[in-house]
């Protein structure tokens, strides 16, 4: 069983070694799912390229912001750069998050008295 706190990138490794899969299997788990990933690195970053360019310009009307961080997870597969600004950004957001729902629930508390 994954743990809650594992890392995006650790929970492809931790499944596969459970199930008994080679190791080497590259998957991104997003919103539950585990999605593979191509096994090649070449392909893995032109991927996680074009989904960033794509992201740029997301005024056109296939194309949208979300490509963006999905890009960057693809990329921070294999660059220690990029993994260690998702890993800021992903902690200063859920930060942000709880402090969110803290204040809500703590404005509600108020409202109920």
């Amino acid at each position: 069983m994954l743990k809650p706190d594992a890392d995006i990138n650790n929970a492809a490794e931790q499944q596969s070694t459970e199930s008994g899969e080679a190791a080497t299997q590259h998957r991104i788990r997003l919103f539950g799912k585990h999605l593979p990933l191509p096994q090649s690195v070449w392909l893995r970053r032109i991927l996680g390229g074009g989904l960033i360019v794509g992201g740029v310009f997301s005024f056109l009307p296939v194309l949208g912001v979300w490509m963006l961080p999905l890009g960057l997870i693809i990329l921070s597969r294999d660059s220690s750069r990029i993994r260690r600004i998702r890993r800021k950004s992903e902690v200063g957001l859920l930060r942000r998050w709880r402090e969110y729902r803290a204040r809500k629930k703590a404005e509600k508390a108020e409202q109920q008295e």
